[in-house]
């Protein structure tokens, strides 16, 4: 359920209102907004609503239940959207974060040589995989905590914020040694084991939305996330499997805007994956920024013909910096910078 504070309410009066939930047992997360405040109560019943315990409380307008299913990602939970900062990076403001780097990890020389390019070519963010989920056991499976201490030098010679993925609980602590952001795979959206001991940090989750799973599901998983007490959570589209076989998958661009109207948390586009094609990368991140996208991920690789994973959907450093150009006329025209 949702506390809707009076406009202007008192700080005080809001302090006595979160000091009441949490007597009762519950958690709060407060949403502030211009004119008034949203205290969210996690984990609340519907008796509370039923009994009238805060709306006689001084500076409360009205009480209310959260309809949808994913009550802490939902838009009814926060009208406000989330913003959440990674060393220094906003993700959700109006400022369009990207995310670029190879998809493997492959060696120290390779990783810091992109992480310079893509730095140099306005990236916020840099990504590659220490550990990847591969659908043939016998393709390369990531250099491990190798990749990440690679990963890790990398960040202190560019000061760019890392992000990389977890594949397992077991794995959570490890990576969280070296990554500013833990990423799930398509293939763990689902893994609720691995999504609950997410909950339990504090480090940023960027969630992608399974292979054939749907909006619902994709917010269901980050509400095992949410109400593990972890608030930092993003989510991506990265194309769904559908009969369409021209393409690795098929990019959902209603997803993007549809996400904006049903969440708080920021949106993120991977054109990379949701095509598999680097010709299309750059058509379709430009239009997921024209849709409403938070930040775009992308796959960038000195030399993709060479790449050991993915090459066929990398940009080279050439064409990455040219999209960057393209991404800032259209992040423009939408009243949103890059």
């Amino acid at each position: 359920m949702i506390i809707v504070m009076k406009a202007h309410a008192e700080p005080q009066e809001i302090e006595a209102v979160v000091q009441r939930v949490e007597e009762m047992g519950y958690k709060v997360h407060l949403s502030r907004g211009e004119a008034r405040t949203i205290v969210g109560v996690i984990g609340a019943d519907e008796h509370l609503i039923q009994n009238g315990t805060f709306e006689v409380m001084e500076g409360v307008e009205r009480t209310l239940r959260v309809m949808q299913p994913y009550k802490l990602a939902s838009r009814d939970f926060s009208e406000v959207d989330t913003v959440i900062n990674v060393n220094g990076v906003p993700i959700g403001s109006t400022k369009i974060a990207v995310m670029a780097g190879p998809c493997s990890v492959e060696s120290r020389e390779m990783i810091i040589e992109t992480a310079r390019i893509v730095k140099e070519a306005g990236a916020t963010v840099l990504r590659g995989g220490a550990f990847k989920p591969r659908t043939s056991p016998y393709s390369f499976q990531g250099l491990g905590e190798q990749g990440l201490q690679f990963l890790a030098e990398a960040r202190e010679l560019t000061g760019l914020p890392v992000i990389t993925e977890v594949m397992s609980a077991e794995d959570v602590p490890l990576v969280g040694e070296y990554t500013d952001i833990f990423q799930v795979g398509a293939r763990n959206t689902q893994n609720y084991s691995l999504l609950k001991a997410l909950g339990k940090q504090n480090k940023p989750v960027f969630l992608k939305r399974g292979i054939s799973g749907t909006i619902q599901e994709l917010l269901m998983s980050a509400e095992y996330i949410l109400s593990g007490g972890n608030m930092n959570v993003m989510v991506c589209e990265r194309g769904i499997r559908t009969y369409e076989t021209a393409t690795r998958n098929t990019f959902d661009i209603n997803a993007v805007p549809l996400l904006k109207e049903l969440t708080h948390l920021p949106v993120v586009a991977d054109p990379a994956h949701g095509t598999g094609m680097w010709q299309l990368v750059a058509p379709i991140a430009k239009a997921a920024v024209a849709a409403g996208a938070d930040a775009i991920m992308v796959e960038v690789h000195p030399d993709p013909s060479h790449a050991w994973s993915d090459g066929a959907q990398s940009l080279t450093p050439e064409r990455f910096k040219r999209l960057m150009g393209d991404l800032r006329l259209v992040a423009q025209a939408v009243g949103r910078e890059i």
